[in-house]
């Protein structure tokens, strides 16, 4: 039977530039213009982790009555650096640290667009 792993996101931003920088200043993320303007191939790791392949991409319709996306989680290895790093460059934290038992502990924050995301830093396995 297929895994149906998440294979691809995207991002939808009122200011793609704006977007693009804060994913690159927080996350370390890569971008690459692809096809229309205002739209950019997102590569979220490195060769020997490559990471989910995804797009940023004009918002089509203004926040709030057009696309509404789904939350995704990213994997970060600090949560509370990873929460400051987010409100340096214009996120804001909507939900402060978090512990889910076993699993790790989890933020939810806004980007410079109003996408909704969270960022987790997992336990270590013994």
């Amino acid at each position: 039977m297929h895994s149906n792993n998440v294979c691809h996101f995207a991002i939808h931003a009122d200011d793609v530039a704006r977007a693009k920088i804060f994913y690159q200043q927080v996350f370390g993320w890569q971008f690459e213009e692809w096809g229309p303007p205002d739209f950019y191939l997102i590569r979220t790791g490195r060769p020997t982790d490559p990471g989910i392949l995804g797009a940023l991409q004009k918002r089509s319709q203004p926040l709030g009555t057009g696309f509404n996306g789904y939350e995704c989680s990213i994997s970060v290895e600090d949560v509370k650096k990873i929460e400051a790093v987010i409100v340096k460059h214009g996120g804001q934290i909507i939900v402060k640290p978090v512990e889910i038992p076993t699993v790790g502990v989890l933020i939810k924050f806004t980007d410079t667009e109003g996408n909704l995301a969270c960022a987790i830093q997992y336990f270590k396995k013994s």
